[in-house]
């Protein structure tokens, strides 16, 4: 594994100042060359050692000064430059300003490899891991590499929970690259790496765990679910990420879900249970509220001595108050002329 190392630029004004004395000199002394030159041809006489010396010298100082100005390059806040020599890695440049450094330093990365890659991303990737993976493919990686942190929206995904049941998700997450020398030796294309690896941790993730629980009373009500631990989830998958991404040196900050439902072919289905569940679950507490106000009322009236309640009336007294504390629609009174037993 390549181990970042920090590496020191030399500021890039004095360079400057001497770049730009060279091609002034440079300039004057083609001048000065072809000036001697055209003098000596309309006199005459054969032309003196000085015009061709210093036209070559000119030529050799412009051609110099060319090399010398490849060498400048400039760090914004958040940036870093990777500093390779003829292949071998020197070190990385992190502190922003204007500097210069040995102009054969690789401005960019060779891409042989990236093919092999692409393939497989090609075949294995949703449409939008796809495109970014031909993208990658398309130019090769500059070794001035971004330290700010970039958002990764990924695609819906199909695929299968815990319990088995079709589930679309997607994700989003925040990442930097936190090792340059990692992220640009040690994979392909890290890019389309965290793509694709982000793809992988969702997939995993989201077959761990169950999209909700099936039973209102079940005894697994306790775990951890898609739907109703968001947070737990949303760690998982930013451990299951750092795991897989650190490889390439890179670090997740955040990652979230932003879409979970049901695949559309058990939808349907799905929000049918729930509704029942919801069904039950309001006529269970409906039920054990009324159970408690029949009780309080019966009590109420015996204690009071309003009524004295036999085990017979007792019984339709609380029949009846069930009938309306849980019927949906209005009771309906109904005017009994007679005793009770009647």
């Amino acid at each position: 594994m390549t181990v970042e190392k920090q590496a020191r630029a030399a500021s890039g004004w004095p360079m400057l100042f001497v770049n730009l004395v060279a091609y002034a000199a440079a300039i004057w002394g083609m001048v000065q060359g072809i000036i001697t030159l055209a003098s000596a041809e309309d006199a005459g006489v054969p032309a003196p050692v000085t015009g061709p010396a210093l036209l070559v010298g000119g030529i050799v100082l412009l051609i110099v000064s060319i090399i010398i100005s490849s060498g400048f390059f400039s760090l914004q806040p958040g940036q870093a430059r990777v500093l390779v020599l003829f292949g071998n890695y020197v070190g990385t440049v992190r502190e922003s300003g204007f500097y210069w450094v040995n102009p054969f330093y690789s401005h960019s990365l060779g891409s042989e490899g990236t093919g092999a890659s692409i393939d497989v991303s090609l075949e294995e990737g949703t449409p939008s891991v796809k495109a970014a993976a031909a993208a990658a493919a398309a130019k090769a990686l500059s070794t001035k590499v971004s330290l700010r942190a970039r958002t990764l929206n990924g695609d819906r995904l199909k695929v299968n929970d815990k319990m088995g049941n079709p589930i679309e998700i997607a994700t989003v997450v925040v990442w930097h690259v936190a090792d340059t020398a990692k992220a640009l030796f040690d994979v392909d294309h890290y890019p389309s790496y965290v793509s694709m690896q982000t793809e992988t941790a969702l997939r995993h993730v989201a077959s761990i765990y169950a999209y909700d629980h099936m039973e209102d009373d079940d005894a697994s009500n306790s775990s951890i679910t898609l739907r109703s631990n968001i947070e737990e989830v949303s760690e998982s998958l930013k451990e299951e990420l750092d795991r897989r991404l650190a490889p390439a040196g890179v670090s997740v900050d955040d990652a979230r879900l932003t879409h979970l439902a049901y695949a559309p072919e058990i939808a349907q289905a799905m929000l049918r249970r729930q509704q029942a569940e919801a069904i039950i679950a309001a006529r269970k507490k409906i039920v054990e509220g009324a159970v408690s106000m029949v009780d309080m009322a019966l009590k109420e009236l015996s204690d009071g001595g309003v009524v004295e309640f036999d085990d017979d009336r007792k019984a339709v007294m609380a029949s009846n108050l069930m009938v309306v504390l849980c019927g949906e629609s209005e009771a309906q009174p109904v005017l009994n002329t007679g005793s009770l037993y009647q």
